[in-house]
């Protein structure tokens, strides 16, 4: 299992592949591979979508996935 923390301003859901799969700013665990994030249908974010290889995490050191909010 891999560990990746997606970080936004606020509280989001958290997609991966398409499919809910938490929340922002807390700790989730995936499958090792190449995933595809995005924050879902309100695109007031940046960037629209980010494909990431995760391996070698750990829950105490988790990949961490950033989007910031659009136009800052």
């Amino acid at each position: 299992m891999e560990y990746v923390r997606v970080t936004y301003p606020t509280d989001r859901l958290v997609y991966i592949a398409g499919e809910k799969s938490g929340r922002t700013n807390e700790v989730l665990r995936i499958d090792a591979g190449t995933h595809i994030f995005d924050l879902g249908k309100m695109a007031n974010y940046e960037p629209a979508s980010q494909e990431i290889a995760v391996e070698g995490t750990t829950v105490l050191v988790p990949m961490v996935v950033a989007f910031t909010r659009k136009g800052e």
